[in-house]
């Protein structure tokens, strides 16, 4: 084989290789969706158990301009959980530890907030794989446009055209 189609087999090698990181990496995105999906359900179920939505919650501004009011011994800053709102924190929930098949009862509280940090997680996961298919799909199209002005088109179209017969 001579230099210049060792260089393109090498070439297209490079590209099958970055093909198969884009396609595992979407995979791993259409995953991430799943579980962003599943924690999305589970903080939605737990804002339902609390009778709280993310607006329904008092700022914390009000409830100082209430303590205030009162004693002057109080704490003047309390803070209000967006999930829990003035739900009972210490009240027990079952939850299911993410990779595993273990059911635990924690505190309410403990249980959203460690489904909240494992979304957040997730996002920037599937943010760092979103700019990842994207520069491998940018590389692959650049090494593309580079070696197909290289290629003969009449090659480039029988390499297209090939299929593989059952003898």
């Amino acid at each position: 084989m001579d230099d210049n189609m060792k260089h393109i087999q090498q070439s297209l090698i490079e590209m099958e290789i970055e093909g198969e990181n884009i396609l595992l990496a979407r995979h791993q995105l259409v995953e991430n969706d799943k579980l962003r999906n599943g924690n999305r359900e589970a903080l939605t179920a737990s804002r339902k158990k609390a009778r709280t939505t993310k607006s329904s919650v008092p700022s914390p501004f009000d409830s100082i301009m209430k303590e205030i009011e009162g004693l002057e011994s109080k704490v003047l800053v309390k803070e209000i959980c967006s999930t829990c709102g003035n739900h009972d924190p210490e009240e027990k929930t079952w939850m299911m530890f993410p990779g595993a098949d273990i059911f635990v009862r924690v505190p309410f509280h403990a249980a959203h907030t460690i489904i909240e940090k494992d979304q957040a997680q997730l996002d920037y996961d599937s943010k760092r794989l979103q700019s990842f298919v994207k520069e491998k799909s940018l590389l692959i199209s650049r090494k593309r446009d580079s070696s197909s002005t290289k290629i003969d088109p009449g090659v480039l179209r029988s390499l297209v055209t090939l299929t593989d017969k059952p003898k």
